[in-house]
């Protein structure tokens, strides 16, 4: 028996239906696949400092609140130019992020002509989880337990001439230490590390007098008496070292300023996946065991949204572009 047009519509209008349904479907299974799958989080930096034990804390807790498998892969060399590089020609998935403090984001760009890559350009906040400050800390066969105590020391070394370790060419720690030679008429030389680890190695060897770095570098060595430190940056004394004075007490101002840690991704990423992953980021800083564990490294831990990391990133890199340019430094 003939189907009337009538009766035909509904048909066509269930197969339509079917159609959009699985084509639908496929798109959800591409969009998926294409956010799954293990995550890279890069660090610009060796096995064995302070920012790779704490990307690790947070991947082992990330991998839970993402579902999938956050694996730390160490890019080091070039203060973190070479992780961020990499970050740059990464697929804009979700599946390669680089967990940075302000060195390789904020500071590289103003220090060297061509790093190969744009903070502003390249990359996209996903989160933030903690500020700290730098410090400056005596080796152990260093006699010094006081900033007075280490100028005192170097003055009698001869030409008050001594080296001091940084952890990365043109950081902050090292216009710090450029800033103690200056205000105590010292002749301090720099000596740059790959990283904080490597300049931690040579410290606790004494082949070095003293070390600038950030707290995360110091705080464990600390603790167990090997290295004294001696002085940090910020505006109040840290509750890890509430013995030990901040920089502005010992009249030397202009530190106060502190630097962050946070997680980015490549430009283009598509925004769902950024909330996606700076949620989970934001649960697991939350977490009661996370936020002890990072806060006894010597971080002051705490979650910024994107557009808070995009506008303290901004803001730490115009104070310290100010810093860098009263400095007389030439961009290499």
């Amino acid at each position: 028996m003939p189907h009337s047009p009538a009766h035909l519509a509904p048909v066509r209008g269930a197969g339509a239906l079917r159609s959009v349904l699985t084509l639908g479907a496929l798109l959800f299974c591409h969009l998926v696949q294409a956010q799954s799958g293990p995550v890279k989080l890069l660090v610009g930096f060796p096995p064995g400092g302070g920012t790779d034990a704490i990307a690790r804390t947070l991947a082992d807790k990330l991998k839970d609140a993402l579902g999938t498998p956050v694996v730390v892969e160490n890019k080091a060399g070039a203060g973190g130019q070479i992780a961020a590089q990499t970050l740059k020609a990464a697929p804009a998935d979700g599946n390669t992020l680089f967990l940075s403090h302000d060195h390789t984001v904020s500071i590289l760009p103003l220090v060297v002509k061509n790093p190969g890559f744009s903070p502003a350009h390249d990359f996209v906040a996903v989160g933030g989880f903690a500020t700290f400050v730098n410090a400056l800390a005596m080796s152990g066969g260093t006699p010094a337990k006081s900033v007075p105590e280490y100028v005192a020391w170097v003055k009698s070394q001869g030409a008050g001439k001594s080296t001091v370790g940084v952890p990365a060419p043109a950081s902050v720690p090292e216009f710090l230490v450029k800033v103690i030679g200056q205000k105590y008429g010292l002749d301090l030389q720099s000596a740059p590390y790959r990283g904080s680890a490597p300049m931690m190695g040579d410290m606790l060897g004494n082949q070095i007098a003293a070390g600038t770095g950030s707290i995360p570098d110091f705080i464990e060595n600390h603790k167990a008496g090997k290295i004294r430190v001696v002085a940090v940056m910020g505006t109040t004394r840290q509750a890890t070292l509430p013995d030990v004075p901040t920089f502005a007490e010992l009249g030397l101002a202009g530190f106060e300023d502190l630097p962050y840690y946070g997680i980015f991704a490549p430009v283009g990423t598509p925004q769902a996946t950024i909330e996606r992953i700076s949620a989970a980021l934001a649960k697991v800083v939350a977490m009661p065991d996370v936020h002890e564990r990072l806060t006894a490294m010597g971080l002051s831990v705490g979650y910024m949204t994107p557009a808070q990391l995009t506008s303290r990133e901004r803001a730490y890199s115009q104070t310290w572009d100010r810093i860098i340019k009263a400095s007389g430094f030439v961009p290499q």
